[in-house]
This record gives structure tokens, sequence and C-alpha cells, in this order.
């Protein structure tokens, strides 16, 4: 076997990272792998590039970076009594995911959502999210507190970019969101909550125009970004004021709605019906695809959250159904009946077949036409809707569905990791396997390039080096999801 030597790099270099840091023994009953200096060894590599796998890979980590990366035949494992060597042949390294739509709340009942600052980031962790943007925050306090703690090594979670309060217009639906009254105020919320250390901002469903305009100005001249998840904006005028980034597709933006009026937003369940029916690759629906990319607008995928309204899917797995409540769990179900409910499809849209997977359909041929076409698609899960979307597991789902779509699965991947770190202004950092990058990386066992699903089996998640384990981080929430 041919020899390479691999040199350890100075610990004064990660001055900052993982190693620097003192974990609490809240944090510690999830770590299994804590050393300095740690080899895989024999795992298949997908870099998050969209590059092919590569088989029987060595990548050596040291104080939570990657230091090389190289075939196993050509490597040399230093010796080091601080080095912890493990052998991965069966398993696949992939970059940490980064989460996109990735809310600390759930839906707890009559449009009332609860905080899951206990149980979310460690099913974010153990499902392989290592960075979050929360993407629509309704107790930003908490959020920007639960980052502190995780970023001190006192609880355990991933990165969090943590969103601002929702930028919503008056109107809303939403008891638990502030109600912009113009311009004026629009632009004071946004400072205020830069100042409070949020990094980006989330318009939603009854922002004005002006005050979307007045949000993104402010917003800009500090450095940070605005999404939205609009219904009185279309996604050509949004982008015309200057978003960075538009939440859930086709499913939300009233452009295409032929009954719709500027700056109402009157969306109606059978609009779902008439998404049906929308042609991609010419017309409106095209010259908007065109018109994003030119403006350079993001769009973020959250097929899970709309799959859960397709009758039939998705395949209710255990896993969910032991991470809800007992509460959440009958809610959940009940949901789940409604929507499958032939007199009630009647009822709500006037056809006796339910027009949701054709729509639904249809939205992943408009996500894969705009990336296609060289827009930036991003991914999430959103853990809101009827519910059964859980952090973690709605992550992996989320890939899976861009493969459904007609992605490749190293395509999926890409947007996944890639895409989130660029958007994010991180790509230097995280999103990709490469020299140098932070040490978060996901281990799991099987071949996802070949067979998706197989991202569902994490079995150790590295975030800056230290390597936590994925089944205790789940268990140790049994039964909490919808209830904290």
């Amino acid at each position: 076997m041919r020899r390479l030597s691999v040199v350890l790099l100075s610990c004064s270099m990660f001055a900052g990272t993982a190693f620097a840091q003192t974990l609490s023994p809240e944090v510690k009953a999830f770590v299994k792998i804590d050393s300095p200096i740690v080899a895989l060894t024999h795992v298949r590599v997908i870099d998050g590039t969209g590059a092919p796998a590569r088989d029987d890979q060595t990548i050596v980590l040291s104080h939570g970076k990657i230091e090389s990366i190289s075939d196993s035949a050509s490597a040399t494992i230093p010796q080091n009594k601080e080095m912890q060597t493990l052998d991965l042949h069966g398993h696949t390294v992939i970059p940490g995911l980064v989460g996109m739509h990735d809310h600390m709340f759930y839906p707890t009942g009559n449009g009332i959502f609860g905080e899951m600052a206990y149980s979310f980031p460690r099913l974010y962790l153990a499902g392989g999210v290592t960075t979050i943007r929360t993407t629509g925050a309704l107790e930003p306090y908490t959020d920007l507190e639960l980052k502190k703690k995780i970023d001190a090594g006192e609880t355990p979670g991933p990165h969090i970019h943590v969103t601002g309060p929702y930028l919503e217009g008056a109107g809303s639906w939403a008891l638990q969101m502030h109600q912009l009254t113009g311009a004026e105020d629009a632009t004071r919320t946004v400072n205020f909550w830069l100042d409070q250390g949020v990094d980006n901002f989330k318009a939603y469903m009854f922002i004005t125009p002006d005050e979307l305009a007045a949000a993104i100005a402010a917003a800009h001249k500090r450095g940070a970004k605005v999404t939205g998840h609009l219904c009185s904006i279309g996604f050509r005028q949004a982008a015309a004021l200057g978003i960075d980034d538009l939440e859930h597709g086709m499913f939300v933006d009233s452009e295409w709605i032929s009954v719709s009026k500027p700056g109402v937003c009157g969306q109606k369940p059978q609009d779902v019906e008439q998404m049906a029916k929308l042609d991609i690759q010419t017309g409106p629906i095209h010259e908007m695809i065109e018109d994003l990319i030119q403006h350079h607008v993001a769009v973020t995928s959250t097929l899970p959250v709309f799959e859960m309204f397709v009758p039939g899917r998705p395949e209710l797995q255990k896993r969910v159904y032991d991470a809800l409540s007992c509460d959440a769990r009958a809610a959940f179900l009940a949901n789940k009946v409604r929507a499958a409910d032939a007199i009630r499809t009647k009822q709500v849209y006037g056809t006796d077949v339910s027009p949701w997977p054709a729509a639904f359909k249809k939205e992943m041929e408009f996500e894969y036409a705009f990336s296609k076409a060289g827009g930036l698609l991003l991914a999430g899960l959103d853990p809101t809707g009827m519910g059964g979307v859980i952090a973690g597991f709605g992550d992996q789902r989320e890939v899976e569905l861009l493969v459904e779509a007609g992605f490749t699965p190293l395509e999926a991947i890409h947007i996944a990791t890639f895409n989130g770190a660029q958007f994010l202004g991180e790509a230097d950092k995280i999103g990709t396997i490469a020299v140098g990058k932070q040490a978060d990386l996901v281990v799991v066992k099987g071949d996802p390039s070949k067979k998706i699903e197989d991202i569902e089996n994490v079995e150790t998640v590295f975030k800056d080096g230290v390597g936590y384990d994925s089944a205790k981080l789940i268990e140790s929430v049994r039964g909490m999801v919808g209830s904290r």
C-alpha cells in the first residue's frame, strides 16, 4: 500500500471552533465522537457539489475542520493518541443539510402554533441538519436565546440563522403576528430586530407593497435578506421590489389566479384545482420563472408540507408517530382523514376527485423548471400545515421528494446543502465536503446516490467535528413534538 503522510494542522489555527468550546453534560450525553482528530475511513463521499460519489475514501477531521480527503488505499492514518478512527465500509458521508424553511414551532390547533424549543433542535441535528434558517419566528426571543445556548455548547442543536418575527400586514388570520401599520412601522420593525441579533426576515400574506418595499430597503441597508410567503403581492411584483427569496413556489403565488386582485389576499381552496391545469413550459409561468432568475430571486421548496394534503401520501412512518405527543398524533391523523374524505372533497373543491395530486405534481414541475433554467432552488420542510411534518425527518423527506420531482440524488443533495449555504453567504464554510471547511458531515448507512431513501439512515452527525448520536437524540424527545 502506498503511504501518504497526513500533516496535522496547528491547533492554534482553529481558535473559536467547537474544540475551544466546553460542552455541557446535557450535550455530552449525545456525543459519541469527541476527539480533536478523527479519521473516517473506507467511506463513500458525496461532496455536495453534484459530482459523482467517490468510493473508499478517508476523511481526516482536525479540531472541527476537514483536514484532508484522499483515497483510502493511499492514506496513512497518523499515529496520534488523540486520534479516533472509524471504519465506515458500507456507509456514505454527505455534507450537513442546510434547512432553509425550518421553523422552531409546530401547529397545536385553531391557528395557534407552539414553540418546540426542546424537541426540534434535537430532531434537526439528529436528521443531519447542521444549519437552519428559521424562516419566520413566532417567538423570536426564544429563538435568539436558543441560538446562544447552542453556540455556547449548553444544549444540542444545529447552527441557527434566526429570522425576525413575520412582517405581516393588516387583516392577518394569525393571532401571534404583529400587523404592520405602514412603511414606517416596517422599517422600524426591521431595524429593531436586527439590533436584537436576527439576520434575515420573512414577509407574510397580507403585507402591502409599500411595507414590503420599506422592509427590503431597511434590511438590505444593513446586509440582511428578505424572503416571503406572499399572497397579496405576486412573485413578479415582489421581485421588482427587490425581495431575495420566495417560499413555497406556485402554491402561494397569486398572479396566476384568474380572479385575483392586486393587493388583495383572496386565495381559496378551489385555486388548487386551477393550479393543477397550468402550463409551466410556456406562457405566464415560464415568463415568471425567467423574471425571478433575472432579478436573482431564489425559491424555497417545501414539498413535505404540501404532500400531506395529497390523499394517500406520504407513507406514514412509525418514527413520526413516535415523535408526536398523544394530542398531536390524534390531531394529525384526524386531519389526514379529512383530507382524504370524498364528501368533503366534493364540498370544498366541487369535484369528486381531489385536485391535490395533480397540483402537487405541478409544483414539482415548476421547481424542476426553475432550477434547470438557472434559478437558485433552496430546500426546507415547513413543519406546519396539517401537522405530521417533523424537524429533521421532514428535511430528509424534502430531499427524497426533489428526486421524485426529477432531480438526480446527487442534484437533490446539492440543493439541500450547497444552495442553502450559498444563499446564506456561507459557502466558504459549509455546504460541501472540502478541505478547510467546517466538519459538518452526516454519516448514513447505505448509498443515497443510488437509493435516496438511504438518507434516512443517519447514524452520526458531525457538527464542528463533534460526532452526535442520531438515535439518542431522537429517543430523547419521543412523544414530545406538539408539546415542547
